[in-house]
């Protein structure tokens, strides 16, 4: 990736302590959280990660975003099971860093970033699962105006596609399992 986010290493905050901080979605964030399961191969898999490589894993978020709500409760777990180091830097207090991983030209969240513990990054992961992502890259490649009604009409259309791909319960977690097991598989 080329990027290098050094100057931020050790300065976030735990999960322990995003989470006790939430104001928003937390009931949300935890339920998912505690209702997380993984596969047999997929657990081994992450086991055995950590005594492999070198990875950190930084985390841009906000308490606000339901995307958040979802899916950072996975990559917790995740990262609990292969023992790698997480820290969470808020949004609002570290938009010199966002603004390095911008989404589709916005500062959407979560951004997982796996780092060695040089602060390069080697993978990055977000704000959604690809297949949960789908519509709003479709909508993107319009190019509308965001203040015509038009746009705002096929946003509206859009929230409610990505709402109805992740689905009921948590089906939707294997995907984000999938695509990180991936994303650290081609990490040398």
């Amino acid at each position: 990736m080329g990027k290098n986010i050094s100057h931020k290493i050790e300065k976030g905050i735990t999960p322990e302590a995003f989470m006790r901080q939430m104001e928003k979605n937390k009931d949300l964030f935890l339920s998912y959280y505690e209702y997380f399961s993984i596969g047999e191969e997929d657990l081994k898999f992450f086991k055995n990660l950590s005594d492999e490589k070198d990875i950190r894993c930084e985390i841009i978020a906000a308490d606000w975003c339901g995307d958040v709500a979802r899916n950072v409760p996975v990559v917790f777990r995740l990262m609990e099971i292969a023992d790698i180091p997480v820290e969470v830097f808020i949004l609002e207090e570290n938009t010199d860093l966002i603004d390095q991983f911008l989404t589709l030209g916005g500062r959407s969240v979560p951004v997982v970033l796996f780092t060695n513990r040089n602060g390069d990054v080697l993978a990055q992961w977000g704000p959604r699962p690809a297949y949960v992502q789908e519509p709003m890259v479709e909508l993107k490649k319009c190019q509308l105006d965001p203040a015509s009604e038009e746009y705002k009409a096929k946003l509206k259309d859009v929230y409610a596609e990505i709402m109805r791909r992740y689905g009921e319960g948590t089906a939707y977690q294997q995907l984000i399992i999938d695509e990180i097991r991936h994303q650290l598989s081609e990490i040398k």
